[in-house]
């Protein structure tokens, strides 16, 4: 129905146009003193539709030509975009920075000039051509706003490989300006950006919220965040107020940790609150057997060995013949002055893991007893353990 409508149209404007020309008797009047150029008025209309059709043909034809180019420089740049991605990932960084700078001429997109500025600047970094690397950021940084965050975070994973944290925290602080969920990705680096400055509180506000993320290796994160608490106490263990109040600060499940309950109760000790590092040093032996703490517990003397003898002794029926157990005790009794439990204690200790500190301790035992013959023996095995454990590392 619209094709038998159209061609009733065409033949009535067809038949419109011929009887306008049959009895338009008009004329065209050009002067151009001296000249004076009449046309009748059909005739004009014929040349100015011609010269029309001419000159819409010409743009028609000048259009295609413009497109073909367009095309083809599209098509060169595409080529160029995958070679440098290949060259890229290939190692082959030369190359891969040669292809994408072209490429990036070349483009006339700017999501294309970016990628290809982007692979550029990451092969410049590969090769530690680190003004050529700056100067194609910022080339892809001008092509706002679909390059932004991509280049953003470039910056901030090459600077961090540069070591220039301050920089990668500056990106990432960019980023995090435009709002929203941010990535797991974008969270890891700022990870390791705060983690290289220093910022041990960002790290444990960091660890925190990755660990709610299923993508993430918690036992790398749990790492950090105890690297973490281990940097906080170093830096609080000259002031013990300060040590105190960040210790208290800490979830239970952290001040029971092996590692953060040592170096608590060492700080503690260094300012001489042994009382305070014995209740850490218990609490976290309690949570279980960790040897360094064990080993701790002897040197931490509040004061009340008996008591701690009765503790270490407690924790000995719930781990049996444990050599570390049986020399704190030892040490332990030592310090109490009860002779004869001390020995059965060191021997027991030294007959499960013979080594350096239970000869040691027996050997000033026995010069407490006036044993000096005995104290000889054991001061002369101790010190080959110890030669041994040289030699051997």
């Amino acid at each position: 129905m619209k094709l038998v409508l159209w061609v009733l149209a065409l033949f009535a404007s067809a038949t419109a146009i011929v009887l306008a020309a049959y009895y338009n008797t008009g004329s065209v009047l050009f002067t151009v003193p001296p000249y004076k150029i009449e046309l009748a008025f059909n005739t004009f209309i014929i040349m100015v539709l011609s010269v029309f059709t001419v000159f819409y043909m010409l743009l028609r034809i000048l259009s295609g030509l413009s497109g073909i180019n367009r095309r083809i420089r599209a098509k060169k740049a595409e080529q160029l975009t995958w070679s440098g991605v290949r060259a890229f990932f290939e190692a082959r960084y030369d190359q891969a920075m040669e292809f994408s700078e072209k490429a990036f001429k070349l483009a006339d997109t700017q999501t294309t000039k970016v990628l290809n500025a982007v692979v550029a600047a990451r092969s410049a970094h590969q090769q530690r051509n680190y003004l050529r690397r700056d100067h194609l950021l910022t080339a892809a940084r001008e092509q706002a706003p679909v390059g932004r965050v991509l280049t953003l975070i470039t910056e901030a994973e090459l600077f961090l490989d540069e070591g220039r944290y301050h920089d990668a925290l500056t990106a990432l602080q960019s980023i995090y300006s435009f709002g929203g969920l941010q990535s797991t990705a974008v969270l890891l680096l700022e990870l390791k950006a705060q983690q290289m400055a220093g910022n041990w509180d960002a790290v444990l506000e960091l660890t925190e919220v990755l660990s709610n993320r299923s993508s993430v290796d918690r036992a790398h994160v749990d790492e950090l965040r105890h690297q973490a608490h281990l940097e906080n106490i170093k830096k609080n263990t000259k002031d013990i107020v300060l040590l105190k109040k960040y210790w208290g600060t800490l979830p239970w499940q952290e001040k029971t940790d092996g590692r953060i309950a040592v170096a608590a109760a060492r700080a503690l000790m260094a300012q001489g609150d042994n009382a305070a590092a014995q209740k850490i040093i218990e609490n976290g032996l309690d949570a279980g057997l960790y040897p360094e703490l064990v080993a701790l517990y002897a040197d931490c003397q509040s004061g009340i060995v008996s008591w701690q003898i009765q503790r270490a002794e407690s924790w000995l029926v719930k781990y049996p013949n444990n050599a570390d157990l049986l020399l704190a005790l030892g040490r332990l009794c030592t310090y109490g002055e009860l002779w004869g439990k001390a020995q059965n204690y060191l021997e027991a200790s030294l007959s499960i893991d013979p080594g350096y500190p239970a000869h040691l301790a027996l050997a000033q035992l026995f010069e407490k007893l006036g044993k000096q013959e005995a104290a000889s023996e054991h001061y002369r095995k101790g010190l080959d353990f110890a030669l041994k454990q040289i030699s051997s590392a």
